[in-house]
């Protein structure tokens, strides 16, 4: 059985987020504290002491200190959390879109890590390892027992150091074991192809490197196909978690050629930040469809909202996440850093999608295989299912969410055989396509 759907690149990808960053330190200070408040820590201080001096084991002052404000700010929302040293590491890592790795996708299956493919030109690819390996031992430490991300954290580390994985691999008599020398990897964000006519363009996350990424495979995809044969565009934003909000409007801009892309209200009401896009459509006015999927959320839910509001996407698939927060990463210096909640996103008609995501404007379903059936519910968890998750302004009994697979296969993707259908005149629909005229916008 398949225990994860999602794929890591031997390195953890970011979690559901629009993320800000804040280089420096706190900008603002919060009102001042009341008599209250200063009570309220001095118990706080009392109960410390008693669990130092009383525990029956003597506990870790770092860990009890660092559990008590991680307690604070997942008691907020989901989305809240304090980041050790390494976990702010790590996130800075996520969103450079680069780290010191091997080179490999993968899952977990059975207990074991299972290679879905080597990235081309990547160590593990020169090393030999293939799609379909099973690795049973990471420097002779089982696999077994460890989870998805404990396993990836070890395979990633310091560039030129050496690491050993064990392999089973189909057909081999023995176990093979292949020693890797860690490079640099970069982490491709978006990956294209051309299918005859059209240009299908996937965005797997927004780090750093995910608009250059764009304009990369627009150009590759025009250079491939002329003009007058170019049916038009598939943009695929399924299973992307989200990531940088400035890398989202900047992927917004880029089919967009005028009006708002997005805008962000703190807990003042004058907190207001608007980001408009800029002339120019880098298609030319091709048309474009956006999928989406319950595996879609934040960042990813900011392009496909503001393309469906202005009506230059017509978005097919089902249900997205429903993550319409947020988080500002604000540094703490070597004590790690802050993940704060600190705004809502508005589409450009006016619209929160926390804890309802974004309709789509032809629901198409992706049945689950038999096998993964049993796994539905988890796969279909969306924001209004999480707990302690700040309620949505349109938040029904319906919640968020949806199935977030994704064939492996082209071929068995009905989703995306649909988006071809429609983009070739083979099937029709009232929502395609679009009609600009007909925006909605909030005034």
């Amino acid at each position: 059985m398949i225990r994860r759907m999602s794929l890591l690149i031997a390195g953890a990808l970011m979690g559901a987020s629009a993320m800000s960053l804040v280089h420096g330190g706190v900008g603002t200070s919060a009102n001042a504290a009341g008599s209250e408040t200063y009570r309220q820590l001095a118990i706080f201080g009392d109960i410390f002491e008693r669990v130092r001096a009383q525990y029956v084991s003597e506990p870790d002052d770092s860990e009890l200190i660092q559990n008590a404000i991680n307690g604070m700010l997942t008691s907020l929302d989901p989305h809240s959390s304090y980041l050790t040293p390494d976990d702010a590491q790590d996130m800075r890592v996520q969103t450079r879109g680069e780290f010191g790795g091997l080179g490999i996708e993968v899952t977990m299956e059975n207990d074991l890590v299972k290679v879905i493919s080597p990235i081309e030109d990547t160590p593990a690819a020169r090393a030999g390892v293939l799609a379909g390996d099973l690795i049973s031992h990471i420097d002779g430490e089982e696999v077994r027992g460890l989870t998805l991300a404990d396993a990836v954290d070890k395979m990633r580390g310091r560039v030129d150091t050496s690491i050993e994985l064990t392999i089973v691999r189909e057909g081999a008599a023995e176990p093979i074991n292949i020693e890797i020398t860690r490079a640099i990897i970069q982490v491709r964000a978006v990956r294209h192809r051309v299918e005859d006519d059209i240009g299908y363009i996937r965005i797997n996350s927004f780090t750093e490197k995910t608009q250059t990424d764009l304009e990369a495979a627009i150009e590759d995809i025009k250079s491939q196909i002329p003009d007058e044969d170019l049916k038009g565009y598939v943009l695929d934003m399924r299973l992307n978690p989200g990531g940088l909000l400035d890398q989202s409007v900047s992927v917004t801009d880029t089919f967009l050629d005028r009006g708002e892309i997005v805008s962000t209200r703190g807990r003042e009401s004058s907190n207001v930040t608007r980001f408009d896009s800029r002339p120019g459509d880098s298609i030319d006015g091709k048309p474009l469809i956006v999928l989406i999927n319950g595996g879609s959320a934040s960042a990813s839910e900011i392009v496909a909202g503001a393309l469906q509001d202005h009506r230059r996407a017509t978005v097919v698939g089902s249900r997205s996440f429903g993550k319409g927060s947020v988080q500002t990463i604000i540094p703490l210096g070597e004590n790690g850093a802050l993940r704060l909640t600190t705004a809502l996103y508005y589409t450009p008609s006016g619209t929160s999608i926390q804890g309802t995501g974004i309709t789509p404007d032809i629901a198409v379903d992706q049945p689950l295989p038999e096998e993964l059936r049993s796994a539905a519910a988890e796969a279909t968890r969306g924001e209004s299912s999480l707990p302690g998750h700040i309620r949505g302004e349109r938040e029904g009994e319906d919640g968020s969410g949806s199935s977030s697979y994704v064939p492996p296969e082209p071929e068995d993707d009905i989703q995306l055989n649909f988006a071809y259908d429609l983009l070739r005149g083979e099937r029709t629909d009232p929502a395609f396509p679009p009609n600009p005229d007909r925006a909605v916008l909030q005034q």
